[in-house]
Parts: structure tokens; C-alpha cells; sequence
């Protein structure tokens, strides 16, 4: 096969490719074998049918179309070992010359994975974080704690507050007539939450225990019941009780009724040692990504834009899933949060592009420094995703190479093991 190749920008590459006679002959005849063995023609069984009656059935064309779809793929990867490139998207395919008895030639237009240029990435220098525990933080866990185990009591004749959980029963009205699913009994609404409609809440406040309030509202026009969106409605309320949150006092005895501590000073010092611990395990990851982050921004590359739209699809596919997983689906939420697909991508690009450089350069790295993944590493990153799915080891690796996926996890863990080089080196300040 002859390969030349023509450059035409900086990630634009034609590669014209020229496959020998012979071989095209050979993918003429199994295209023949293929097609023979699809086509149901009378008077003839499956596979028998002579070429010169498939030909006149199917056309010559149909026959040459086949024979390119099955050499030209290998040809095509052949070509890219030979000229040492490195796709990242399908190849525009052009024929140049198609014909029984001749060479078979083909231009193939490939994006090639772009050269990064490696700047400093060892001995980088980034900020040590702060892991001091300040003591107002300390103060506010134990306030937390002790808001966890409060109690809500009855406030008897209390006017209602915000902060105040009114008790009620209510029945919702439009146009003099009760609407279904406007109506509930014995609901424990927070004043100030804005759990319901908007002017809902506000117009309970100054009220008390027995007393019966008309509450005037405006659904939202983007309301979730298209039948109530933007529309006036009546409440009649009455309010049932109210309730407020009676917190308990930080002393010995409530530290010995919540836990394993007998004295607030020991949960004290338990709370501060978590924090810290918090404190410190933030600190690293931070140390972690901005030295990874620092090695990136030392480095220059000009990316391909097919490269950047591809992660953006990616992502919006991630998207979709995450959302129809939760009971919604991309539409309605585009529609609840006033967006758009354009609006979505733009908000993707800048971090697509970092992503992808961040990707590049711990390729780059990787193979600077001779990394690479053994037997031995892909072994223990499927014993790691195993335990994680809480699966048997044998069955994750099963599936790993049954869907091909060996190779993308060995690039993975290439680039953890860059990641690691790189942040093994760093100089915390």
C-alpha cells in the first residue's frame, strides 16, 4: 500500500491512500461471498447466486461500495500507524478511484491529536492551605449537633414567627371552587422556608392557634401544574398549633444522652480533632489539584475545536442521564432553569478545554518519563472498582474486556500515575 500524506493546517492532515490491485480483488470476492449470502433471489439459494446475476440484481455499484467497506478500515488504520497519527474523530473519506481490475485509491481527512508542549512540572511550588481549626467553627458543629436533637413543642398562645412551624389545615379555591390537590390537614409548614406558594407564609405571620385565615396567592407562571400556573387562588386556613424548636442546652447531660462522651469538653475536643482531620485531607486535595492544575498552565497547545464540541457532547450526555436517572429529563429542565442547549454548551467550553489540556499534558508526561501500566496495575484498578460496586473482581474484569474497555482504563491509570509523579514533587509553601 502507498501512503502520502498533506498537512493542511496545524491538526488537518489528507492522508490519499493507493491499495495495490490484488488486494482489491481479494475484497471484490468477499464482498461477492458477503452480499451472496444476504440476497434472497428466485431460483437461486442463499449464496449460490452466480456474481454476474448479483450484479445485475444489485448493481456493480453495490458490489465495489461493499468491497471498500471491507478494506478500507484496516487500510485506514495501517495508514495512521505508518504516519504516526493519532485520530480524535471519525475521518472524512473521499474515493478517488473505485473500479474493478485497478488500484483502489482514497483520500481519508484525519484530526490528529495535537502536540502539547511541556513546561515545568516537577518542583512546581503552590500554596500550602491553612488546616487551622478556627474555634467560632467549633461552636458552630456543636450549635448543629444541638439543633439536631431539638424537640418541637407546642408554644402556647405564641403569635406566628418566622422560624415557627405553623400546624394547619387548608382548603385551596379558583374561582369559588376547590381544585384538586389544594387541600391537606395537620401540615407542619416553616415560616420563612418558602416551602409553598410565594405570600403564603407572610400571611400567617401575627396569627395564633385557632385562628382562620383567607390567604390570597398567585401561582408562578412556571408552576409544575400547567392547570395553576399564573393563576389567582383562595386558601382557607386554619391554624392548628404552632410550634416552635425547643434546643437543648450544651451540657454534660445532653453530651452523655447523644453519644460516647461524658463531659462537653471531650466533645469539644472529639468535634475539633474531626474538623482538623477535615481540615487536613481539603488541604491535600487542594495541594493535589493545584499542582496538577500549575503543570497544565505551564504547558501550551492549540486544540482542535472538534475535540472541545466532542467533550461538550460528553457532558450534556451526562447530563441527560443524571437527569433522567432523577425523574426529569433535559427539555424540562432546560425549561425550569430558563436555558438553552447553546447557553449549557457555552457554560461547558472553558472547563472542556481545561480538561482536555489536562489530559494531553498528563499523556505527554507519562510518556517523558518512560510510564507504564503493568498487569499488575489494571489488576488492582479493577479490585478498586469491584469493591466500589461491591461486584465479585472476576465479573468486573469480565465485562472490562468483553466491552473493550482495557485500553481506556490502562490510559486512566497512565495518567494517575503522571498525576502522582507530578504532585510527588511539588514544593508546598
Amino acid at each position: 500500500m502507498k501512503v502520502t500524506a498533506e498537512k493542511l493546517d496545524a491538526h488537518k492532515t489528507v492522508l490519499e491512500l493507493e491499495i495495490p490491485q490484488p488486494e482489491v480483488a481479494k475484497a471484490i470476492d468477499k464482498a461477492y461471498q458477503r452480499l451472496a449470502g444476504k440476497v434472497n433471489i428466485p431460483g437461486f439459494r442463499k449464496g449460490k447466486v452466480p456474481r454476474k446475476v448479483l450484479e445485475m440484481r444489485l448493481g456493480k455499484a453495490a458490489l465495489l461500495d461493499e468491497a471498500f467497506d471491507i478494506i478500507a478500515p484496516d487500510a485506514y488504520i495501517e495508514a495512521l500507524k505508518e504516519q504516526n497519527i493519532e485520530p480524535v474523530a471519525r475521518p472524512e473519506l473521499e474515493v478517488v478511484k473505485l473500479e474493478e481490475g485497478q488500484p483502489l485509491v482514497f483520500k481519508a481527512t484525519v484530526i490528529a491529536k495535537p502536540e502539547i508542549t511541556i513546561g515545568e512540572y516537577k518542583g512546581l511550588k503552590v500554596e500550602k492551605p491553612s488546616t487551622e481549626v478556627d474555634a467560632t467553627d467549633i461552636e458552630k458543629q456543636l450549635d448543629n449537633l444541638r439543633n439536631r436533637h431539638a424537640k418541637m413543642v407546642v408554644a402556647e398562645n405564641a403569635v406566628i414567627d418566622k422560624g415557627d412551624f405553623a400546624v394547619i389545615d387548608f382548603e385551596g379555591f379558583m374561582d369559588g371552587e376547590a381544585f384538586k390537590g389544594g387541600e391537606g390537614k395537620g401540615y407542619p409548614l416553616e415560616i420563612g422556608a418558602g416551602a409553598f406558594i410565594p405570600g403564603f407564609e407572610d400571611q400567617l405571620i401575627g396569627h395564633k392557634a385557632g385562628d382562620e385565615v383567607d390567604v390570597n396567592v398567585t401561582f408562578p407562571a412556571e408552576y409544575q401544574a400547567k392547570d395553576l400556573a399564573g393563576k389567582e387562588a383562595l386558601f382557607k386556613v386554619k391554624v392548628t398549633d404552632v410550634k416552635r424548636k425547643e434546643i437543648p442546652e450544651l451540657d454534660d447531660d445532653f453530651v452523655k444522652e447523644i453519644g460516647e462522651f461524658n463531659t462537653v469538653e471531650e466533645l469539644r475536643a472529639d468535634v475539633a480533632n474531626n474538623l482538623k482531620k477535615d481540615a487536613e485531607e481539603k488541604a491535600k486535595q487542594k495541594i493535589r489539584s493545584s499542582a496538577v492544575q500549575a503543570a497544565v498552565d505551564n504547558a501550551s497547545v492549540d486544540i482542535p475545536e472538534v475535540m472541545v464540541e466532542e467533550h461538550i457532547d460528553n457532558r450534556l450526555r451526562d447530563l441527560d442521564i443524571r437527569l433522567q436517572n432523577s425523574g426529569m429529563n433535559l427539555e424540562k429542565y432546560l425549561e425550569f432553569t430558563k436555558e438553552t442547549i447553546e447557553s449549557i454548551r457555552n457554560s461547558y467550553r472553558e472547563s472542556a478545554i481545561n480538561s482536555i489540556k489536562t489530559e494531553l499534558l498528563l499523556d505527554a508526561v507519562a510518556k517523558a518519563e518512560g510510564i507504564e501500566v503493568s498487569a499488575e496495575d489494571l489488576d488492582a484498578e479493577i479490585a478498586m472498582m469491584a469493591a466500589a460496586y461491591q461486584a465479585p473482581v472476576e465479573d468486573v474484569k469480565r465485562i472490562i474486556i468483553q466491552e473493550g474497555r482495557v485500553e481506556t482504563l490502562s490510559r486512566s491509570i497512565l495518567r494517575k500515575k503522571a498525576a502522582e509523579l507530578i504532585i510527588n514533587a511539588v514544593v508546598a509553601e
